[in-house]
């Protein structure tokens, strides 16, 4: 596809400096661009990388000095403009499973599946499951007795829906995933042997939830675990039982959640971190990443670290630990004029 920059430009929204009739054909990173493609610059500190980009143009923000070697496109939101952009090159979505049940697909008699919804090859929905309209499932996915998928929804192949869980409208769960799997629960003895502490509650999934590839949630012990509206899960992590993650909240790859803890709305927690149990994590707060959070968190802190403490006070601590191998040479270079000044021992 080609694309006049004047074109991009509006589709975008952003004001233009150089040459309109530029054909674009593509996008591409700031290092990795050539000609014809369209980048963009977001984050400060690539900055340096627009003078030497081979890129046909970039978006920039408004507040962009410097020297470029290309047309530039000005945005309020260079990030936002950069993603309107693409969805114009980006590849098609692979085709959808016809309207209706897939010849191969196992649907059971007592199953409720909505005349525009679509289940694809191989998938098994069980008895008293309920598939809304419009909901598409792709191969092989797995739907749990009386489970509930809500409408406009998409699975993507080898999802499973342990039963009684709920999914509401529009939510996206990538390969993988896992909805409902036992919480991780035991009792042990006198002498540690461990039995099993029976899992018999559910998840409750809200409207546009977005779940990335491989991710579990665990089904609650009693009651529900609960992901609330908006919420949006990366790749790789891992929810335990009656976990409660609020609306809009964020969470990225590898990051663990431990049982009964609850995050508050618009919670960000970054790659590789983890919440112990029972805590609560404040709205509107962010745990770096690997961060370690063993307390509560009040409402919009920003914590790192481990055990996880506020920002500037993780900061001022990572510091000192540089400059410990200098303070130990002070510390002995003191001891020794000490001892040189103390009166020699007879």
């Amino acid at each position: 596809m080609v694309i006049r920059l004047a074109d991009l430009a509006g589709r975008v929204g952003a004001d233009l400096r150089g040459d309109g009739d530029l054909e674009i054909t593509g996008v591409n990173g700031l290092r990795e661009a050539r000609a014809g493609d369209l980048s963009f610059l977001a984050n400060p500190r690539y900055r340096p990388l627009v003078a030497a980009t081979r890129a046909s143009a970039v978006i920039v923000a408004r507040d962009f000095e410097g020297d470029a070697p290309c047309a530039l496109l000005v945005a309020d939101h260079p990030d936002a403009a950069f993603a309107r952009a693409s969805e114009a090159f980006a590849r098609p979505e692979p085709p959808l499973p016809p309207e209706g049940v897939h010849p191969s697909a196992v649907v059971d008699p007592s199953a409720t599946v909505a005349a525009g919804a679509r289940v694809g090859p191989g998938c098994v929905v069980e008895a008293g499951a309920v598939i809304g309209e419009g909901t598409v499932l792709r191969a092989q996915v797995y739907v749990g007795h009386e489970a509930v998928v809500g409408p406009a929804c998409l699975l993507h192949p080898q999802v499973v829906i342990r039963e009684h869980c709920r999914l509401g409208a529009r939510v996206i769960l990538h390969p993988g995933v896992v909805i409902g799997s036992d919480g991780f629960g035991y009792t042990a003895d006198d002498r540690g042997v461990r039995t099993k502490v029976p899992q018999r509650g559910i998840v409750d999934i809200g409207d546009d939830v977005e779940i990335g590839a491989g991710t579990t949630v665990d089904r609650a012990r009693f009651g529900a675990t609960r992901i609330l509206r908006g919420a949006k899960i990366d790749n790789l992590v891992q929810i335990a039982h009656n976990v409660v993650i609020g609306e809009d909240a964020v969470i990225v790859a590898q990051a663990g959640i431990a049982g009964s803890t609850v995050l508050g709305s618009r919670v960000i927690m970054a790659a590789q971190s983890g919440v112990a149990g029972h805590l609560e994590v404040g709205d509107d707060s962010v745990v770096m990443a690997r961060g370690g959070v063993i307390k509560d968190i009040p409402p919009k802190s920003q914590v790192m670290g481990f055990p996880a403490v506020p920002q500037k006070e993780a900061k001022r601590a990572m510091v000192a630990a540089a400059r410990l191998p200098e303070m130990r040479e002070a510390l002995q270079d003191l001891r020794r004029r000490v001892e040189a000044l103390e009166p020699s021992r007879g």
